[in-house]
């Protein structure tokens, strides 16, 4: 039965949904060029809403066809006295208005850039576009709910036309022929290689001779009866759904909120790790945020806590960094999980705990995470990036960056979690 379905949802404003999806296809390096340069003009609460997008005239021009005049004609063209056949013309010198959308013309006019608005679920696919976490693997089989994929598993008599296998069916096609029809072509030779020798014998037996020939009629009919192609033969392709292994994550956020953290370096943390929150919130369903802010102690908090509370303190970097562990012992085997830490501070710490902070990092905490990122919130090095930096040339999943600005936090953050980048 041939199935038709039509498509009735309204495009609004009169536009086509198949045309715009076709657009942002196209050109989507210049639209996300254009996004990445639009980051810088927003604040990291507006992060979420469209723009408006703006793409230069020459990258969206589209290649313009002349009519030519049509018909036999005659034409006489005029001569020159600097020109012959095979002489190269050269350019002209100077400067004059160019192209659509490459400048303004003798009288002032030109072409403006092509500006559009794309969506909030647009912008933020462009804003992630090319992120991921690092080293992630599918680690579990979830019984309450799996994930599913189709797999081939051979043929099967019964299914829909679109997964007809027609090779297939035509080699069960042509066994079944000769399974049929083997017995009959095996007394048809017989009775043929009788026949031969019955004509050649000299006084020749007409009666047996008509006997042959009869019988070898009513084999070619039986054979000719064979369908050559019957229902039964047809095969087809056979899926089979499997289950998946399920890949669940856990991100660690440590956030330094001692004294010598003030209100601008706290915002630029706190930019960071919205930011890195709406990342793994619209690309990881199965992933746990844990948030944690220290002091001279360390505490668990909730994410409003976290990002609003103005609680400070001491600085013992080391407290957050054995709490970590803690949890991950208490909560998430790493033989069931992808371990994820990023830590945000200014580095400025006891000299004698961070070394301990370095201890742990290679001891403890690395061994079991997939991949930690450190960020410091300050342009001047302290004692805290020193010991980092030491750990970051021997462990490949363990990356620290510098953050002196806002403007800096988006691209040290794609910098950070670049899809199949190395860090």
């Amino acid at each position: 039965m041939l199935q038709q379905v039509i498509d009735r949802r309204l495009s609004g404003k009169n536009k086509s949904i198949g045309n715009r999806e076709r657009f942002l296809r196209r050109f989507r390096e210049q639209i996300r060029d254009a996004v990445r340069r639009a980051v810088s003009g927003r604040s990291i609460h507006d992060i979420e809403q469209g723009e408006d997008i703006s793409l230069p005239r020459r990258d969206v021009s589209e290649p313009v066809f002349g009519h030519g005049s049509g018909g036999m004609r005659e034409t006489v063209h005029p001569g020159n006295q600097d020109y012959v056949r095979g002489d190269r013309i050269e350019r002209p010198q100077g400067g004059g208005a160019g192209g659509p959308g490459q400048g303004a013309g003798q009288d002032g006019s030109g072409d403006d850039d092509f500006v559009f608005r794309i969506t909030r679920e647009e912008f933020m696919q462009y804003f992630f576009d090319d992120l991921a976490l690092p080293h992630m693997v599918r680690t579990q089989l979830l019984p309450d709910a799996p994930e599913w994929k189709f797999r081939r598993a051979g043929f099967v008599s019964e299914g829909t036309p679109t997964n007809l296998h027609v090779v297939r069916s035509m080699r069960v096609a042509l066994s079944r022929r000769i399974a049929i029809g083997g017995e009959s072509r095996r007394d048809l030779h017989e009775l043929q290689a009788e026949l031969a020798e019955a004509l050649c014998q000299e006084p020749g037996k007409p009666e047996l001779i008509t006997a042959l020939k009869e019988q070898i009629e009513v084999l070619r009919r039986r054979l000719k009866h064979i369908p050559f192609f019957d229902p039964f033969d047809l095969r087809y392709r056979n899926r089979i759904r499997v289950p998946l292994p399920t890949a669940k994550a856990a991100m660690f956020c440590l956030m330094d909120v001692s004294g010598s953290m003030d209100e601008g370096r706290k915002d630029i943390a706190k930019r960071f790790f919205i930011l890195l929150y709406l990342f793994l919130k619209r690309y990881y369903e199965r992933t746990d945020v844990i948030f944690i802010r220290h002091h001279t102690q360390a505490s668990e908090v909730s994410e409003e806590e976290f990002f609003q509370s103005t609680e400070t303190g001491g600085t013992v970097v080391s407290s957050a960094l054995l709490l970590m562990h803690q949890i991950i012992q208490a909560r998430y085997p790493s033989s069931d999980w992808n371990i994820y830490g990023a830590q945000a501070s200014d580095g400025d710490n006891w000299h004698q705990d961070s070394a301990k902070c370095r201890e742990l990092l290679v001891g403890k905490l690395l061994p079991l995470s997939r991949y930690f990122a450190y960020v410091q919130v300050a342009e001047e090095d302290q004692n805290l990036w020193e010991e980092y930096s030491q750990v970051s040339e021997t462990s490949p999943n363990f990356a620290i960056r510098k953050i002196s600005g806002p403007a800096d936090i988006y691209p040290v953050f794609r910098e950070l979690f670049k899809k199949g980048g190395s860090v």
